[in-house]
């Protein structure tokens, strides 16, 4: 199915948990190009909407409470629906991902992702259908699907290293009530405005959110809050 002329590429989010379909759903809508036309929590609510609205990209769940995703995608399949798949999991199981490229999926995102994740793939999802015409050769055609099969991680800004930011991740994931640049330095190892500039890292990137911390003499400090946008296990 296709979207209207003018629209972009329409996008539907099938994913259970509603606070990560909603995170997705953002995600998504935040990338030139693409415009989120629904979200069901449901394999029978997929169906549904797809009944009644145009969807060229589907952003999948595989464990949704009525039903497997790849059962889904067959019997979308089976109904002449032609919307390109991404499938949006944490299920690592290499059979379920053989399977689901045979019935069309063209990129798994593992969860849980970041911003800049998904915009990768939705990036390299949108330069691949743009090259439509017929390939000149082979070269062209390993290039076009290059684009889509290999995307690159994304560069951390200069100064921050990866190791450092994956131990500030997980202070913050494990903290329910939030940081401070302060407390996370503290706990990490690492000066306040180094753990400030990898929180604001973690913001900029949609991982993390940050609010005025009140009711201290002084300027009120910034707290930190880890954002559930990989929840979920399906």
């Amino acid at each position: 199915m296709t979207g209207r002329p003018g629209a972009g590429i329409r996008v539907l989010v099938v994913e259970d948990d509603p606070v990560a379909a909603d995170a997705h759903a953002l995600y998504a809508g935040r990338v030139a190009g693409f415009t989120v036309v629904g979200v069901a929590h449901s394999r029978a609510a997929a169906v549904r909407l797809l009944e009644r609205t145009a969807v060229d990209l589907i952003l999948l769940d595989l464990y949704l409470p009525d039903g497997h995703g790849l059962h889904l995608l067959r019997s979308l399949r089976a109904a002449g629906h032609h919307a390109d798949v991404i499938a949006v999991t944490s299920a690592r199981d290499l059979a379920v991902v053989r399977e689901g490229v045979s019935l069309g999926v063209v990129q798994y995102v593992l969860k849980p992702f970041t911003f800049a994740t998904l915009r990768d793939r939705l990036t390299r999802y949108a330069e691949f259908r743009a090259a439509a015409g017929e390939a000149s050769g082979q070269e062209e055609v390993d290039r076009a699907l290059a684009a889509l099969r290999t995307p690159q991680p994304a560069a951390l800004p200069k100064g921050l290293s990866a190791p450092t930011l994956a131990v500030v991740t997980r202070t913050l994931r494990a903290s329910e009530s939030g940081l401070t640049a302060a407390e996370a330095g503290a706990a990490v190892g690492i000066s306040r405005i180094t753990a400030r500039r990898y929180l604001e890292h973690l913001v900029t990137s949609g991982r993390a959110e940050r609010s005025p911390q009140y009711g201290q003499v002084g300027r009120p400090e910034l707290q930190y809050r880890w954002l559930p946008s990989g929840a979920g296990t399906g």
